[in-house]
């Protein structure tokens, strides 16, 4: 497997920059739906601090990722695709890659304004972006409340869209990302 982009393919880095977003991702949200219905504790405030080391880490990752986009080629899509599914493929990377920044930065934004550090992974602690601000963390924590629901709805119809490439049009959309699928040309 090429560790860069093909014409026909994505390259091992890509893959695991993807997958990698997907698992932490779901743990995430997990995370975030699990310690949002818990009473304060120690166990909840280990989430806590979980959800934010993972969501630094798809911080960084993003960051990574779109230098990565930058300098990589893209695949070319399917001939199957019309014009219009073409600039829905490149409008929910654009959306994603949104939502990716977003979401660790207003997380990020919420533990500055409620006075809490961000430690990740007990390695380094984030400097605070925001003053101390209890009304700015709420408004922040609604915003990255909604943000995560419209997020989940974006991933699930990006999932959705790669199903039924692959089971209905049986075209190399969904092939091409998966960790053994289409090989590099």
């Amino acid at each position: 497997m090429c560790f860069k982009n093909t014409s026909s393919a994505f390259g091992a880095v890509t893959k695991l920059l993807h997958w990698t977003t997907v698992v932490l991702i779901v743990c995430i949200i997990t995370i975030g739906l699990t310690m949002s219905d818990m009473e304060n504790s120690p166990d909840k405030f280990r989430l806590y601090g979980l959800h934010k080391s993972m969501g630094i880490t798809v911080l960084f990752i993003v960051c990574f990722w779109s230098v990565w986009r930058l300098v990589n080629i893209k695949p070319a899509l399917p001939d199957t695709l019309g014009p219009l599914q073409k600039r829905g493929v490149s409008a929910t990377k654009y959306v994603l890659l949104t939502f990716l920044f977003a979401m660790p930065l207003t997380g990020w934004g919420i533990s500055s304004a409620a006075g809490f550090p961000v430690a990740v992974f007990d390695l380094f602690t984030m400097p605070n972006l925001l003053a101390p601000d209890k009304a700015l963390a709420k408004d922040l924590g609604e915003i990255h409340e909604t943000l995560a629901w419209i997020l989940m709805g974006v991933v699930a119809v990006h999932a959705l869209a790669a199903l039924v490439h692959h089971f209905y049009f049986k075209d190399t959309v969904l092939r091409r990302m998966l960790p053994f699928g289409l090989k590099g040309k």
